[in-house]
């Protein structure tokens, strides 16, 4: 696969997950946050199976422990930010939520650089930067020392814990060549650990679930796939690069935001709109300009 196509497969996700936050709020409305995490995961996992029992019956290299223990840790991170992000999105909008949940650009290139020795390059900080701004002056509606919210709080918890998978997930592309696997493994461990969660602390009720199952159903079915083409085309993309590509679903969201649940944004938030949408394109724009001089 070229670098563009696994772009575009980026791209495709983050359109995915920025509709996927209508789902979410919606869900909120009918049952409890971390049940509906549970629920929607073990989904995607059933999904994922049968091309993860195909892939395994292709592969002829066997796992190790330490194989293992990165696909639990990637699985750990999904469950922990989604669950956040989840309870944070019973507080606050669909578009807040979408712009917030982009902050992971801001941690995934230090996390590469601690992780695997490969220091950010300034474009890609600048970038990061620019989101990072973008981010608060939405947040931050008519005023820039609005405090943030519990809602935000818990969303910016879920950035950094996804933001540790992030560099993560190309590791155990090149040591298994599995992407149906670890696909299935993070949705696996996340569905029963939410679900198992939700059940002891949140109430149930068989009217509520009903109400919410079309929610489960596109964030199992529609929201799942989004996660492996991540994985699939992270294999291509370099994290830090990969993570302002995807940072587009707080674009996303606040376009479904507005169309479908009328949410409405003022021109802060329109800015900061703006400036996350630049710091994808510098850097992408980078790397055609260092292709075209290379060719040249």
């Amino acid at each position: 696969m070229k670098r563009w196509q696994a772009d575009c497969l980026l791209l495709l996700a983050a359109l995915i997950w920025g509709s996927g936050f209508i789902a979410q709020k919606d869900a909120n409305l009918n049952m409890g946050a971390i049940t509906f995490v549970g629920a929607r995961f073990l989904l995607s996992a059933l999904a994922i199976l049968p091309l993860a029992l195909s892939e395994h019956k292709r592969s002829t290299q066997s796992l190790t422990r330490n194989d293992f223990g990165i696909l639990i840790l990637v699985g750990l991170c999904l469950c922990s930010g989604c669950c956040f992000q989840q309870m944070g999105l019973v507080t606050t909008t669909a578009g807040t939520g979408g712009f917030l949940t982009a902050l992971y650009v801001i941690f995934v290139p230090f996390l590469v650089w601690i992780m695997q020795g490969k220091a950010p390059s300034l474009s890609v900080l600048f970038a990061c930067f620019i989101s990072l701004l973008g981010a608060w002056l939405l947040t931050s509606q008519n005023s820039i020392s609005t405090p943030w919210h519990k809602g935000e709080i818990e969303i910016i918890i879920s950035c950094l814990l996804w933001g540790i998978s992030i560099p993560l997930i190309p590791v155990f592309l090149h040591r298994t060549h599995r992407p149906f696997l670890l696909s299935f493994g993070q949705f696996l461990i996340t569905g029963v650990i939410a679900l198992f969660i939700g059940i002891l602390c949140e109430p149930l009720n068989s009217d509520g679930i009903s109400k919410a199952l079309p929610a489960i159903l596109y964030a199992g079915f529609i929201g799942g796939s989004a996660f492996t083409l991540q994985i699939i085309a992270q294999k291509h993309t370099p994290a830090s690069e990969a993570a302002l590509i995807m940072s587009l679903e707080s674009v996303f969201a606040a376009l479904f935001g507005i169309s479908l649940l009328g949410e409405r944004l003022n021109f802060m938030a329109i800015a900061g709109c703006v400036l996350i949408l630049s710091g994808v394109v510098l850097v992408e724009m980078r790397d055609v300009f260092v292709r075209y001089f290379k060719n040249t």
